[in-house]
């Protein structure tokens, strides 16, 4: 009988914290206090800098406990940090569990919704368990 190797710590701060889950994507689990702009743009790099390394194309988000992003985070995440996680980083699908704050629902709505042409796609699921069955039928690796 095998077991299932389980998931590694990437990478944490304030903001957040990110694991490598074994199935091929990363984790990123939003933390519940107050964060610094820096300290949400050192969770996004490391999220790509982990899909780089490992070839990677699939994130999935788990928003529920999380503050809404700011006007400045989302404009760095859907200006600048998507169109890079894309094009280096090879980010495609990001499948996010969402926060039953609706300002959370609504801040992360504007930044799913700027993919502009971009090939990336984003679900939104209320249970991990459906956000997971999703992601795990998108490629790993990107096409």
């Amino acid at each position: 009988m095998s077991k299932l190797k389980p998931a590694t710590i990437y990478f944490e701060n304030a903001a957040g914290r990110l694991l490598e889950e074994p199935a091929g994507f990363m984790r990123t689990i939003w933390g519940s206090g107050p964060r610094r702009p820096e300290d949400t743009r050192a969770v996004f790099t490391h999220m790509m800098l982990a899909l780089q390394r490992h070839g990677w194309s699939r994130i999935l988000i788990d928003q529920r406990p999380m503050q809404p992003f700011t006007a400045e985070e989302q404009t760095w995440i859907t200006q600048e940090w998507m169109p890079r996680a894309v094009s280096e980083g090879g980010y495609r699908h990001g499948a996010v569990i969402v926060s039953p704050n609706v300002m959370v629902r609504l801040a992360t709505a504007y930044i799913t919704t700027q993919v502009l042409g971009l090939p990336l796609q984003y679900r939104s699921f209320e249970t991990e368990a459906e956000a997971l069955a999703w992601l795990l039928q998108q490629p790993a690796a990107p096409q």
